[in-house]
């Protein structure tokens, strides 16, 4: 029987308040589903990264030295964050800057969530900016326009969609294959940037 296949689930969000736990519950619940696939739930708000990058030369604070290995022995990862102006938060990029090769030639799936706009705009930069780093940014990602509207009667979120369970889990399913892949090309031919 193979392994599964490891995914840090990232929560980008790091605002007082914020909304992206729920949404990475909710996310998280769906893939612990998949007995094919294995949780690594990092947490942006407690990952303690500084916000001014060093000279190259430089080492590396603690803090990034131990989510560098976490991102480093991912097989995939799972973006989840809020769309603020069109666009992804700063912590998010802070995070991607802080690391290069433990991204590459590993799918990344974005799950972005807004109040009002119709959303996908910040997974679509997303797109670009881990192709720089050679990740490989799936085609499927989860858009979830008016999230706080989404609560059902009984407090829970997100209420009942059968388009939104429906494109969990073809995202799921493209993930997976692109995990799997990835894994078996990196395994045969070492990745080279």
């Amino acid at each position: 029987m193979r392994e599964p296949m490891r995914v840090a689930l990232i929560v980008g969000s790091t605002r007082t308040g914020r909304f992206g736990p729920l949404v990475a519950d909710w996310f998280a619940g769906r893939l612990a589903r998949r007995p094919e696939l294995s949780l690594d739930r990092i947490d942006l708000a407690t990952a303690e990264l500084p916000h001014q990058l060093p000279d190259l030369d430089d080492d590396r604070p603690d803090p990034v030295r131990a989510l560098g290995s976490r991102l480093a022995t991912a097989d995939a990862f799972v973006l989840v964050t809020p769309e603020y102006n069109r666009s992804f938060p700063a912590p998010v990029k802070n995070a991607i800057d802080w690391f290069d090769i433990e991204w590459a030639a590993k799918p990344v799936c974005v799950v972005t969530y807004c109040r009002d706009t119709e959303g996908g705009h910040g997974a679509a930069q997303l797109r670009q900016v881990f192709g720089e780093l050679n990740a490989v940014p799936i085609r499927r990602t989860v858009t979830i326009t008016k999230a706080w509207q989404r609560f059902a009667v009984d407090g829970s979120w997100p209420r009942r969609d059968p388009e939104l369970d429906d494109t969990v889990e073809t995202t799921l399913d493209q993930l997976t294959w692109w995990a799997t892949a990835l894994h078996t090309a990196r395994t045969t031919t070492p990745f080279v940037p």
